[in-house]
């Protein structure tokens, strides 16, 4: 994938003095997936409603396959919509909720039946094509929305967080289908959701919103394993964050002096002495031990509580200074560790696995953005 299918040029979308969306640009490949994430009030739908014309943008451009669409009425820009709540025909049946948006484009009935059968046919549900939808499972209503986009043969198919209603099993099953559709057919997905499993699993890249804006773009182990900014290390989670600054070097290493001690920094991101700096260290890649002198770095902690998680445990833990640390262990670990809540511990650390964040992008939720 190399070639822009899809390019979204600037665009920004405000109500009153509320900015909803701010310089929102990205190039889009033919056949990629694309999911956008972010709090609630982000901007990641109102960005998608963009896209398929059910918004006008304030300025900016959208181009697909080298045409500018952010002009054109939303049926003639070939991006559908698969919606939260499905925005199927009560009243209908299976098969006339998938020729409906054939219908509107004058095809012929003949020619409708067989599209939607053929559709029908693929996802599995050709047997309730007489049914009336109010009787089909939540999985199956699913399926008749997805064939009533797919059967106009889009170039792009928007999803605005298609599987949130369906209970957590289905969920993870309409996942792998849904993956293995789009890669069958080479459409572009353009995919919000508040789900980072379902983000990260059928993602190629991922974009991460926060207050109108764009915080990071990138591969799911870009954007798990290298947060840019503090906001998306938070919400992505997993990571403990040391705020401090960077010492001058003390035997050709350099530190950085946090209020629980020095730790040492891989590197320093040439950041000079003084400097404030955040590191971050992913839970998984922090060890917990009831004795001191095991890791490269290492803080005294209080075990403040055991978070269950299946094959792993959380552990939550307070150093002195009332700074929350997380790691992950197995659950094997955890029972060689025979440390009771409100022992003392000591989380430890490599410094190959702490990285710097972005001090440009800090930016943080939990205030609006507002338009001067």
């Amino acid at each position: 994938m190399t070639n822009t299918h899809l390019k979204l040029d600037g665009l920004a979308k405000s109500y009153g003095n509320f900015i909803a969306v701010e310089e929102f640009s990205l190039d889009i490949c033919e056949g990629e997936f694309i999911a956008i994430m972010g709090p609630s009030g982000c901007g990641k739908t109102t960005s998608l409603r963009m896209l398929a014309g059910l918004e006008t943008a304030d300025r900016g451009e959208i181009t697909l396959a080298g045409k500018r669409i952010d002009q054109l009425p939303v049926w003639e820009r070939e991006t559908p919509m698969v919606w939260q709540s499905l925005a199927l025909f009560p009243f209908m049946t299976v098969r006339e909720n998938v020729e409906f948006g054939l219908q509107m484009r004058g095809v012929a009935r003949a020619e409708r039946r067989r599209r939607a059968d053929d559709w029908l046919e693929r996802l599995g549900i050709s047997t309730y094509a007489d049914r009336n939808v109010a009787r089909l499972s939540g999985g199956q209503r699913q399926r008749v929305a997805l064939a009533r986009s797919l059967v106009l043969e889009p170039k792009v198919l928007l999803l605005d967080e298609p599987l949130s209603a369906l209970d957590a099993h289905m969920a993870i099953k309409m996942q792998g289908e849904l993956k293995k559709l789009q890669r069958e057919l080479g459409i572009t997905f353009v995919y919000v959701t508040h789900s980072h499993s379902e983000a990260f699993s059928l993602a190629d890249r991922v974009v991460i919103m926060n207050l109108g804006k764009v915080e990071q773009i990138g591969s799911p182990q870009d954007i798990f394993l290298r947060p840019r900014s503090k906001f998306v290390a938070q919400f992505v989670g997993g990571i403990s964050l040391l705020e401090g600054k960077v010492l001058g070097r003390e035997d050709s290493k350099r530190f950085l002096n946090t209020r629980d001690g020095k730790v040492r920094l891989s590197h320093s991101c040439g950041l000079a002495e003084g400097a404030a700096a955040v590191l971050a260290v992913r839970a998984d890649r922090i060890s917990v031990t009831i004795t001191p002198g095991w890791g490269e770095n290492e803080i005294a902690c209080t075990l403040v509580s055991e978070e269950f998680a299946g094959a792993v445990v959380n552990l939550h833990l307070e150093t002195a200074s009332g700074h929350s640390l997380v790691a992950q262990l197995q659950q094997r670990d955890l029972e060689q560790l025979d440390a009771s809540i409100g022992a003392r511990v000591y989380a430890s650390w490599h410094s190959d696995d702490g990285f710097l964040l972005d001090r440009a992008r800090q930016s943080l939720p939990g205030t609006k953005v507002r338009a001067a």
